[in-house]
């Protein structure tokens, strides 16, 4: 089997762990569309996605679109000046600014506009809640937040619990951004992601070549699933150590405490998961074992070491044996290495938070027209996400994730609402389809 057969084969629960978070915060995003949008009352607001031009209902088809690809110029090119100045900041290891930064860009975030959601849903479902309730509960969300999106030591649920709400939030803003803006501020950081992750010199590749240079974690809003490689090289750990064992234990009734010793240790291995200290373990009850081989050797005054009465020399293969053993452990030890070598390129995958934040803006954009294109758009995105999953187990280096899925999202969010809509609808209408 080629490589990439045993790595596509090792990252089902990886795609899961992302796919999951990033479904559960488009559908909250489409719940906070149907909940709170209004057509009647919606409001533009102004943002650094529409610092250039307003879009009013009344312009003309040309004019949204100038004002609009003038909006997503203006905002790609101050989110390439803030990257290169966190590269900046990064190279010069100023790691301690950048993560106070980003705890206060997230405070930022859940206080103000996570309180404008939190707000707007109590108005809504007229929820009875007092001030002082809703202000301590609200800054007990805040803190515990804000702590936790760049901390290491919390509960893994709990932080990721807390990026996707972080997710939410942003995304359910840039809802209220006017439709033209909204498409092609979506084409346009498609574009971006795509020359910073991947082109020469781009902002996004050059950070991810300084923290892998470093060996460090990007002090950044990244989402992280829970990793899964540690189970599959376990159990390759496990495979070898069963090889170790046969080629040790004996058949007689003398080596029964030796195997109890070692299925001990063997049970401690997989219920701690502790390589270290069950490696130590081991290594401690064979060098035991080996010392009762020497005191076996001295009472009995035999060159040949006995283990239970069983003589070591007898287990010892034929010069050809050895031969076909030495390709087979090769063979095994090549094969085992490849799994490794896939199990630590794909070590918890990661996934930045704007990714969240703009696949939920895509299909909070479809929410506002009918459920069909949601379906559609989700659809779309899943699979861009999953083809793009695929190609970085097989490429083995970071990508960017929003030009495929944002691609398709797009183009199924038209062809839906173009073209499958009005034929839906006209065969519903006639009788010919139920």
């Amino acid at each position: 089997m080629e490589p990439g057969g045993s790595i596509l084969e090792s990252i089902g629960q990886e795609i899961i762990g992302v796919m999951s978070p990033v479904s559960i915060c488009m559908f909250l995003v489409v719940l906070l569309v149907y909940s709170l949008y209004n057509p009647a009352t919606a409001t533009t607001i102004r943002t650094a996605a529409n610092l250039v031009y307003m879009e009013s209902p009344t312009d003309s088809t040309s004019q949204k679109l100038e004002g609009s690809l003038l909006n997503a110029v203006v905002f790609v090119i101050l989110i390439a000046l803030v990257t290169f100045l966190l590269v900046l900041l990064y190279y010069y290891n100023c790691t301690k600014f950048l993560v106070y930064y980003t705890r206060f860009a997230a405070f930022a975030v859940f206080s103000s506009m996570g309180g404008s959601v939190l707000l707007s849903l109590i108005q809504h479902f007229n929820f009875p809640v007092d001030v002082v309730t809703f202000c301590v509960l609200h800054f007990n969300f805040t803190i515990v937040g804000t702590l936790c999106v760049l901390s290491s030591g919390g509960p893994i649920v709990l932080k990721q619990s807390y990026m996707v709400a972080l997710g939410i939030i942003v995304a359910a803003w840039f809802t209220k951004l006017p439709e033209w803006t909204t498409w092609v501020l979506l084409v346009a950081l498609a574009i971006y992601d795509l020359v910073a992750v991947l082109a020469p010199g781009g902002p996004l590749k050059m950070l991810v070549e300084l923290a892998s240079s470093r060996d460090e974690e990007l002090p950044a809003l990244i989402y992280e699933a829970r990793p899964t490689a540690d189970m599959g090289r376990s159990g390759i750990r496990g495979s070898s150590l069963g090889l170790l064992v046969g080629g040790v234990m004996g058949d007689n009734s003398g080596s029964n405490s030796f195997e109890i010793e070692l299925q001990a240790v063997l049970r401690n291995e997989d219920n701690n998961g502790n390589e270290n200290g069950d490696g130590e373990s081991i290594i401690n009850v064979l060098e035991n074992e080996s010392s009762e081989i020497e005191v076996v050797e001295d009472d009995v005054g035999e060159s040949s070491p006995l283990i239970g009465g069983t003589s070591l020399v007898e287990r010892l293969p034929s010069p050809s044996e050895r031969r076909n053993n030495d390709n087979a452990n090769g063979s095994s030890r090549e094969n085992e290495s490849q799994r490794e070598d896939g199990a630590e390129g794909l070590r918890g995958l990661k996934l930045g938070l704007g990714d969240f934040i703009f696949y939920s803006v895509l299909v909070g954009r479809a929410a506002m027209y009918d459920l069909m294109t949601v379906y559609a758009c989700y659809l779309a995105i899943i699979s861009g996400l999953g083809c793009t999953l695929i190609l970085l187990a097989v490429c083995r280096h970071a990508l960017p994730a929003l030009p495929i899925s944002i691609a398709l999202g797009i183009l199924f969010y038209f062809l839906t609402r173009l073209l499958m809509e009005p034929f839906v609808v006209g065969t519903s209408t006639s009788l010919a389809m139920f």
